[in-house]
């Protein structure tokens, strides 16, 4: 029989800086503001010969990767229902109900989700996370997931293979 276990990796450093706005409904939304968004991933995959699933530093450094590549940017959910949004070579236009908002390309990452909120980028960054078959394969990893808090006592968690 196989024995597996599972690695937490939640360090001090996985985290990034991001304004955004939760979309409510086609007439309500949060107003812009930002959050210090914690990531941590869960990984379970056989254990080997010598003690270990796997060098956790290869994930550490996924993971710290993904951070850096969202941290202080402006983000849109590139599939809301209740939102247009349209651009120019230097900006994002981005209409709600009767608003009009404006952001620089260069501020702002534009996701491919529905809502910018802890459930959608957990199932986001669960997907980037799986991006990197090649170490998931070589490592047999059996289940995957990936968390993400917004605040230190609310977070959202999304599982590969997805189960319920």
């Amino acid at each position: 029989m196989q024995k597996l276990a599972t690695i937490e990796i939640r360090k001090q450093y996985l985290h990034f800086s991001a304004a955004h706005f939760t979309v409510f409904s086609a007439t309500e939304r949060e107003r812009l503001h930002g959050h210090n968004w914690r990531v941590a991933a869960l990984i379970t995959g056989p254990i080997g010969d010598d003690g270990l699933c796997f060098d956790y530093a290869e994930y550490k450094a996924i993971l710290k990767k993904i951070c850096a590549e969202h941290d202080e940017y402006m983000l849109l959910p590139e599939y809301s229902p209740h939102l247009e949004i349209s651009a120019d070579d230097q900006h994002y236009y981005v209409v709600h109900h009767t608003s009009r908002m404006t952001f620089l390309k260069s501020d702002t990452l534009l996701l491919p989700v529905r809502n910018i909120t802890i459930e959608e980028l957990a199932h986001y960054l669960l997907h980037r996370l799986l991006a990197h078959d090649e170490q998931l394969t070589k490592h047999q990893v059996s289940r995957l997931q990936v968390e993400v808090s917004s605040g230190s006592d609310q977070w959202a968690h999304s599982v590969w293979p997805a189960s319920l």
